[in-house]
């Protein structure tokens, strides 16, 4: 069987490190498809768990030198603890590292010549590697046998050389003397090149969570605990020992634990983690709940429907998860670079070591041999690696914070080359719930018992329409005529006979069958409420019209907004509708759509779309039924509605779990802000390694006599990888999009 998981990847530290492991994992019997997001430090694989099992791929991994977690109940916990211990490790040998590496930087400045100094600075520098830069020689190593290279490599190779080179020249000083030259030692470069790479490593690490925030404040919404009804009696268990079916008391100010109906009680229940809507939701028995919302003042039981993986909280939080472990397209090039980058860095320092030789002979060997560290240092490939995955962890992220779902990389992406959107009428444009909007009654007031009637009708009646009269009619305390004869007449309407009389309710046609006629005022509020789009309902008794009742599907608060918003952006709006010419045209004037369809069906809103394609134009196609999922399948970028159906949502590539349709305009902003980040993070990646690169080989030595000392290399080396992941993380801390 087919499956996809996600899974948390340890001991990752350059893109370089996320390829090894792709590779490893694609090279496995079973798997079809591996991606790695270093930033994320997540394993999306899609294998045949028939031919694999998750234990076999984790052992196949840790023979490469890099681990993955693999626990059932709650990996991502276990995967933040394993990190939260790596960052306090890392910590305290970056505390470690630069304690020794700066009185060692100092004593090589001013008491180098010191009788003596040279063994103590050795031991010094030999403290650094070994204790507080053990990590980089032992992962190197792992990494040699395997036949690859990472950053930990480039740093393994660089401080080995300097320290070597040092030793030799301490241990044999006379070698050089003879032949005219000073014996110079680089002990302090060993230790610094460490401190940087460190402390580089460390402030990258800090804002790597940073970009994460959202999926952790995701799963925080779910409580640890909850309080589980058994046998009369009330236990607190953690989550993870809910099953279906268990009953679970919640009271007030508490979050949900799992997703489940009110089998007791009531109350009123804020979503707004979810939803987005800001008004608490009323509860009564029979009622569905979600996990990570909260109770209010009312206390009740509720009796588990959905435990684990399969609440609808979980599901937010693995699409989001998924999303941020998918590549853009422009990452897979970065990939193929970053995959080919250590081979022909470690080419470059060579080349760099030879030709200063070559040009200055054994008189520059020092030169030659710092000018090859150098660029072995700065050239790291961690600022490359680094710059895609980032953007897309806060991109997706901040869309999540916003109730935006965003399904992958390729989704945000396009979605940012949007020029036309294209929505559904019925529960996205409008609310989506018809409702009575104003009702006409012969002799201006109803009588009692004419209300009875209608509602005892309507109760019965499966038309759409039928919930919005008996909605109306439930506030005036209806009493239900009891028995009557009830009659469905397709296309038209009902008929209820009760005690000789009979009733009925329906459209003009039925009105016309009975021989009823209107009157004057009746047929002008019927002409106004037509020319405003209503559809009409007639309710009577023989020949007499007793009531008109004009019903619409009101136009959402913001709907006019967010389509001013899109058309300001330079976005063109066109509205899909089933409904006739006069509605459709009435609800377009209502909500500043110039372009519009009446009439359609799922395969003319398929066709409209892909006309609109064939025009030049970009689609998003919005919509919430599956009525909408041909259209939603073939537009460039489709949006559902997180209130409509599940087959919507699941062809659509981005969810607004919110109903609000100014997140139409939000998600766009948000896709061309992130991808503007993506391409300067890779802009300025790629830049840094072309003038880095020929500085540290010593490319104006020959006009300055400047020379980059193998310090400045890992310090710039480290500034590198921060600066992409907070360029990153500016998006995270704007307020508005």
């Amino acid at each position: 069987m087919i499956e996809t998981k996600t899974i948390p990847v340890l001991d990752m530290t350059c893109a370089v490190c996320a390829g090894n492991v792709e590779k490893i994992v694609r090279g496995l019997k079973g798997v079809t498809e591996a991606n790695v997001n270093l930033a994320a430090n997540l394993l999306t694989v899609t294998f045949d768990n028939s031919l694999l099992t998750v234990e076999e791929m984790q052992q196949a991994v840790q023979h490469g030198g890099y681990d993955l977690v693999i626990e059932e109940e709650d990996p991502a916990a276990v995967q933040m603890q394993k990190e939260r211990e790596s960052y306090l490790r890392m910590r305290r040998n970056t505390i470690g590292a630069w304690a020794l590496s700066v009185p060692l930087a100092v004593v090589s400045m001013c008491f180098a010549d010191v009788p003596g100094m040279k063994w103590l600075m050795m031991g010094v520098a030999l403290a650094v590697m070994l204790c507080f830069g053990r990590a980089f020689y032992v992962n190197g190593w792992k990494h040699a046998l395997q036949g690859s290279a990472n950053m930990d490599t480039l740093v393994a190779l660089s401080t080995a050389i300097s320290f070597l080179f040092s030793v030799f020249n301490t241990v044999f000083p006379q070698f050089w003397i003879s032949r005219g030259l000073e014996p110079h030692v680089y002990y302090e470069a060993s230790g610094m090149i460490i401190s940087f790479v460190l402390l580089g490593k460390l402030l990258e690490a800090r804002a790597k969570q940073s970009t994460s925030s959202a999926i952790r404040s995701l799963m925080n919404l779910q409580p640890k605990t909850a309080h589980q009804i058994k046998d009369g009696f009330e236990e607190d268990v953690p989550i993870a020992f809910l099953r279906v079916g268990d009953i679970i008391q919640v009271r007030p100010g508490e979050q949900i634990p799992v997703d489940g109906i009110l089998t007791e009680g009531s109350s009123s229940v804020d979503e707004s983690m979810l939803t987005g809507e800001s008004i608490p939701v009323g509860k009564q028995t029979g009622d569905r709940v979600l996990a990570g919302t909260i109770n209010q003042k009312g206390a009740f039981r509720m009796q588990a429907v959905s435990v684990g993986k399969t609440t609808v909280l979980s599901q937010i939080v693995r699409r989001v998860q998924e999303a941020q472990g998918s590549k853009a397209p422009v990452q897979r090039i970065v990939d193929k670079v970053s995959a080919i980058f250590v081979p022909v860095v470690v080419g470059l320092s060579l080349l760099t070591f030879v030709i200063w030789l070559s040009v200055g002979g054994t008189a520059l060997f020092s030169y030659a041999m710092l000018s090859a560290v150098s660029v072995l240092v700065i050239a790291c490939p961690c600022a490359l690696g680094l710059a895609t995955p980032t953007a897309l962890m806060v991109g997706i992220g901040k869309g999540a914070e916003r109730h935006i779902l965003i399904r992958d990389a390729s989704a945000l992406e396009n979605l940012c080359h949007i020029d036309t959107v294209v929505l559904d009428k019925t529960g996205t444009l409008t609310e989506g719930t018809p409702r009575v909007v104003s009702v006409w009654w012969h002799g201006h007031e109803p009588e009692t018992h004419l209300i009875d009637v209608l509602y005892a009708a309507e109760n019965r009646s499966e038309h759409p329409l039928a919930s919005a009269i008996v909605s109306y009619l439930e506030p005036m305390n209806p009493h239900p005529v009891e028995g009557g004869v009830f009659e469905s007449v397709t296309g038209m309407g009902i008929k209820l006979t009760v005690n000789n009389s009979t009733y009925w309710v329906g459209s003009k046609t039925f009105l016309r069958t009975f021989g009823a006629g209107l009157e004057a005022d009746a047929l002008a509020e019927a002409n106004a409420r037509e020319g405003e789009g209503c559809s009409l309902v007639y309710f009577g008794c023989g020949n007499q019209v007793l009531a008109i009742l004009a019903i619409a599907d009101r136009l959402k608060p913001t709907s006019a907004k967010a389509i001013q918003t899109l058309r300001d952006a330079g976005i063109e709006v066109h509205l899909l509708t089933g409904d006739g010419e006069l509605p459709a045209r009435k609800m377009a004037e209502k909500a500043g759509i110039t372009h519009w369809k009446a009439g359609a069906l799922p395969s003319d809103k398929e066709d409209y779309v892909q006309a609109l394609q064939k025009a030049g134009h970009k689609v998003a196609m919005v919509g919430d039924g599956i009525n909408d999922s041909q259209a939603l399948a073939r537009a460039d970028v489709s949006i559902a509605m997180g209130r409509g159906t599940d087959v919507a949502m699941d062809v659509a590539m981005v969810t607004l779990i919110t109903s609000d349709l100014l997140s139409i305009p939000e998600a766009i902003r948000l896709s061309r802000q992130t991808v503007r980040s993506i391409h300067q993070n890779l802009f300025w990646a790629f830049i840094y390694n072309v003038i880095g690169i020929p500085l540290a080989a010593g490319i104006l030595y020959p006009v300055s006599g400047w020379l980059m000392n193998p310090m400045l290399a890992s310090a710039a080396m480290a500034f590198s990888s921060v600066s992409v992941v907070t360029n990153s993380l500016r998006l995270k801390w704007k307020k508005t999009l």
